[in-house]
């Protein structure tokens, strides 16, 4: 799979190297783009997006200067190139209750992370709230690659949103893959006429409940 990538080359490699410096050190959920890039080895991140509980938050503040952004309900981490975005429970905000991660946990190359039905339903979460950004037409390439490559299990997704009572994202999820745009199809590595036939049967699929 030959896809183009999303950001400069030399803030994911230098993102790359941090994360996998921190994951020998600290104990953390991956979320975010790194995450998708594990599941999919499509197109890589610029920021780390990561969970964890309250003794890791205490270590991370004595290694790093932690920044506590009121406003989006985390902690960050800022490096030249790109930040580390850092959750925790009974805070943060994310589409489902943090303390629910370690539930839907998996670990690929080492690094914990979230099933991919799950880290859609994340990324569903920061799609919606990011809607035009930058930020979010990059959630919608990654929620692409996911259905496309990760392996995900639609009747998972299901049951999992019947969990957390988020049913209503079935329907967004339609919505994100009949708007994606043709520009962005060189970032799922298809060709016009590759997407218009998966993205048929997707659909089809998402009819079928």
């Amino acid at each position: 799979m030959s896809v183009r990538e999303f950001w400069n080359e030399a803030a994911t490699r230098a993102s790359w190297v941090k994360l996998t410096e921190i994951a020998k050190q600290f104990d953390f959920i991956l979320i975010g783009g790194w995450a998708v890039y594990l599941w999919t080895k499509a197109h890589k991140s610029k920021d780390i997006d990561i969970v964890v509980d309250y003794k890791t938050l205490d270590a991370l503040k004595s290694s790093f200067g932690l920044v506590k952004n009121e406003r989006l309900k985390k902690y960050e981490i800022k490096q030249d190139s790109f930040d580390i975005d850092v959750y925790v429970s009974h805070y943060s905000r994310l589409a489902v209750p943090v303390d629910a991660l370690a539930g839907h946990a998996a670990k690929i190359e080492g690094i914990s992370t979230v099933v991919p039905e799950m880290l859609v339903m994340l990324k569903q979460g920061a799609e919606i709230e990011r809607g035009h950004s930058i930020k979010g037409r990059k959630d919608s390439i990654d929620l692409l690659t996911l259905l496309i490559y990760s392996g995900f299990d639609l009747k998972k997704y299901r049951a999992m949103l019947r969990e957390f009572k988020l049913e209503r994202y079935e329907d967004e999820l339609g919505r994100v893959v009949r708007s994606f745009s043709k520009d962005d199809l060189p970032y799922l590595g298809m060709n016009h006429q590759e997407f218009v036939k998966w993205k048929r049967a997707f659909l089809e699929k998402l009819k079928l409940r």
